[in-house]
């Protein structure tokens, strides 16, 4: 499946297209549905346009985009910066009066373990985010490892295609993906890049059977590299190269 990363922690402004409100992250969801897209990950906005875990703020956009694109599955963040401190963190996911489908706990975070625990009691898919190596050691670590829905490879921003490559091979053997592109507990493996990495991340998952997603969370730009006018524009690109 391919997944939209709708908009990330970007801020108001980074893109033209970058959608904010509930209405704009609405809007995208259907555009990146009909272009290809099977599942939607948002990080919603408080009304200066940072990420927030705010009840209210999460239950806007979720009532919108399930609106506006009835059964698309919908995955929002847990990022530490999205509120101060595990604690809080814990608290927001427990407040939550209406809940996405899934949501990406990045396992190098404090509380992390505690967040996913949160997240499970409460019936939502938990997306383990593995960033570097001793993410990965402390998800495989965790008592949670096997409960998680998806595990997300996520390469960082820098490397080039050649690099990147590297580097994922590296992050999925260490999660011991196997040719199904399942870990041996049982979970699937999705591979993504963020930036510089973007595109050769996608490519390496198509080549090798894995998940991946596209989005303005992850890059500006086509794989030609001049500016995506949107979401939908992105998953299209991804699809003309053998996405979804």
């Amino acid at each position: 499946m391919l997944h939209a990363c709708l908009n990330g922690a970007r801020r108001p402004g980074a893109h033209p297209a970058l959608p904010v409100t509930a209405d704009e992250l609405a809007a995208d969801a259907v555009a990146v549905r009909a272009a290809g897209a099977g599942a939607v990950h948002l990080h919603p906005k408080d009304a200066a346009g940072a990420d927030t875990l705010d009840a209210v703020a999460l239950a806007a956009a979720l009532t919108a985009v399930r609106a506006a694109a009835p059964g698309l599955p919908v995955g929002v963040t847990t990022g530490a910066w999205a509120a101060p401190g595990a604690v809080a963190r814990v608290a927001a996911v427990r407040s939550w009066t209406a809940l996405p489908d899934t949501a990406s706990v990045n396992w190098h975070e404090d509380g992390a373990q505690a967040v996913a625990a949160a997240l499970l009691d409460r019936g939502v898919g938990v997306e383990a985010g593995l960033w570097h190596a001793d993410a990965v050691r402390a998800w495989r670590a965790s008592r949670l490892r096997d409960r998680c829905c998806r595990v997300l490879v996520e390469l960082p921003d820098g490397p080039g295609a050649t690099a990147a490559e590297e580097l994922a091979v590296q992050l999925l053997a260490a999660v011991g993906t196997g040719p199904d592109g399942w870990t041996p507990g049982g979970v699937p493996v999705q591979l993504h890049g963020e930036g510089s990495t973007a595109w050769p991340a996608l490519r390496c998952a198509l080549r090798w059977g894995l998940a991946t997603r596209v989005g303005l969370e992850d890059t500006l730009v086509l794989p030609d590299g001049s500016p995506a006018p949107g979401n939908a524009a992105l998953v299209l690109a991804a699809r003309s190269l053998g996405a979804g």
